[in-house]
């Protein structure tokens, strides 16, 4: 009987199914296997379909890749203005910081 893995790292579940790829197993065959060790931890089968696939378009990073798409516009400033808005009227509203 093998011993479960408490606290997997956030990567360490795609290296492993990376792997078991490599080594032709199947979803199925790799969702048993990732049960077996890491019991309560294990990804859900549908996250394991969804790394299977880039990984066996050759893939090769098990991170996740930075999305692009809107970017952050919290600023030192704006974390400024509304710190002092908060000091000056504790009962402003959302409307009134940014008029």
């Amino acid at each position: 009987m093998s011993i479960a893995i408490e606290n997997p790292a956030s990567c360490e579940g795609r290296s492993v199914i990376r792997f078991l790829l490599a080594k032709k197993l199947k979803l199925m065959e790799i969702y048993r296997l990732l049960c077996e060790v890491y019991r309560l931890n294990v990804m859900n089968e549908s996250s394991i379909r969804k790394w299977c696939i880039p990984f066996k378009n050759s893939r090769t990073n098990v991170r996740y890749e930075e999305k692009s798409g809107r970017p952050r516009i919290v600023t030192d400033e704006l974390v400024a203005k509304v710190d002092e808005e908060i000091r000056e009227n504790r009962r402003f509203t959302i409307m009134e910081l940014f008029a």
